[in-house]
């Protein structure tokens, strides 16, 4: 079984490493796209056509599943990837952890892309499942773009700047851009104790997981690892080891 897993940079480590902590047997597609990132501020045409550029190089590995471990991709991309590939491939997008953080939490902020936090797309979730809970939206300025660039110094203050804008009495964070649980110790240890961090990463692995047991043909593979940069074959780019992904890479590498 061939799972495809498409984002803009390292957003989708996280979700990697869920399934592969899950389902070491299976094989991964890893598709970043450094070359056009970030998605987020680019035009939703274009954002349409570099996704299915993506599953198209994907299908042609042979993927089976294709997952979209990035928000703007989901949100921008999904109806178009599912028309493309037809009802006989699942494919998982992701949703921020709106639902969950607000059944625990009374306060909860949103950290996201500037982008992202503006959107109608945010805002609707927010109204859909945010549970009479008081749900702010955090602009996490430049947070994304220092990960995929392995600045470490400019995502600590992209923390820290996020931190001083999120309000005093909030119980729970949802980190709604995939990039940021590859930073979330140095989150938690940023914000007031007692703070409980949300992120979609596991749900979406496990809903993943879901989909592929309903195809009910799925026989075990050999747990490689193919790693696609802006469509071509390669390595996960040097900047993952800047964010403790050793982790991470530790828990998908073949």
């Amino acid at each position: 079984m061939i799972v495809a897993l498409i984002d803009s940079g390292l957003g989708l480590l996280p979700t990697s490493a869920w399934l592969r902590r899950l389902r070491p047997d299976l094989d991964l597609v890893l598709s970043l796209d450094p070359d056009g990132a970030p998605w987020g501020p680019k035009p939703e045409p274009w954002v349409v056509d570099r996704v299915l550029g993506a599953v198209r190089r994907s299908l042609d590995r042979g993927a089976q599943v294709i997952v979209l471990p990035c928000n703007t991709a989901s949100v921008t991309a999904l109806p178009h990837v599912r028309e493309l590939v037809g009802p006989e491939v699942p494919v998982i997008g992701t949703v921020p952890a709106i639902k969950p953080a607000a059944a625990a939490c009374d306060s909860v902020a949103i950290w996201a892309t500037a982008a992202t936090t503006a959107s109608r797309y945010q805002a609707d979730l927010i109204e859909q499942f945010g549970n009479g809970a008081k749900v702010v939206g955090v602009p996490c300025h430049g947070l994304a773009d220092s990960i995929d660039l392995g600045d470490r110094a400019a995502a600590l203050a992209a923390i820290d700047s996020a931190v001083a804008r999120t309000p005093d009495d909030v119980s729970g964070v949802v980190l709604g851009c995939t990039h940021y649980p590859l930073l979330a110790d140095e989150i938690a240890a940023r914000l007031p104790a007692g703070v409980t961090l949300f992120d979609s990463a596991e749900a979406v692995a496990r809903q993943t997981l879901r989909r592929i047991d309903g195809l009910g043909a799925a026989g075990e593979g050999s747990g490689t690892v193919e790693v696609f940069v802006s469509g071509r074959p390669g390595a996960l780019p040097p900047s993952a080891e800047a964010f403790d992904a050793g982790r991470l890479l530790g828990a998908i590498k073949a």
